[in-house]
């Protein structure tokens, strides 16, 4: 009489299979985590008073359902916004159209002369989110070149180098001054 082969149960390797499967996925997918970076605001106070801001110290920023660009009412490009940024925030050769600067002490820097610029960004509902972020990453680097400058010049080394006293006496020089307005339907410029 012949001997019946065993067989091997196979419904817990299955089991164990899709287990693994499964820890693959969600470990290889969690880490990426993608977006923009920013420190909101504490929300305001309601009883505090609404402050007024000279009109030249605001940058407005509008991209349309088009992804067309506006700066300052004027037909603006990607490739410039960054420039024009830093220059309405630093207002080197202090022009009257652009930004104030008040004088502030800075423990580290001393007397320095912080820009009173506003950029004021404005979506359309149908604007691209590619060129959201664009206009985000050129607003970004435009502060971020200003900090990197100034680092240089005043403690030798770029702005991700510094100590904590020497960031903080940088960020209080150059502050993000971004106010984003909430999308609206902005129209197209043709």
């Amino acid at each position: 009489m012949a001997r019946k082969t065993p067989e091997i149960n196979a419904g817990s390797m299955a089991d164990i299979s899709f287990l693994l499967l499964i820890f693959f996925i969600v470990t290889t997918t969690m880490d990426t985590d993608s977006g923009i970076s920013r420190r909101l605001p504490p929300p305001p106070d309601p009883n505090a008073d609404v402050p007024i801001i000279n009109e030249r110290n605001v940058l407005n920023v509008l991209v349309n359902k088009n992804d067309r660009l506006m700066v300052d009412g004027r037909l603006g490009d990607i490739n410039t916004l960054r420039e024009e940024t830093k220059k309405f925030l630093s207002n080197p050769t202090n022009d009257i159209n652009l930004s104030e600067k008040k004088e502030q002490n800075i423990p580290g820097l001393g007397v320095y002369p912080v820009s009173k610029g506003i950029i004021s960004l404005k979506n359309d509902r149908g604007t691209s989110y590619a060129m959201y972020i664009h206009v985000q990453n050129e607003l970004t680097a435009a502060v971020n070149e200003l900090r990197d400058e100034l680092a240089k010049n005043k403690f030798g080394k770029k702005f991700a180098d510094l100590e904590k006293t020497e960031t903080e006496a940088i960020q209080k020089a150059i502050p993000v001054s971004i106010s984003e307005a909430e999308p609206e339907d902005i129209g197209g410029t043709k």
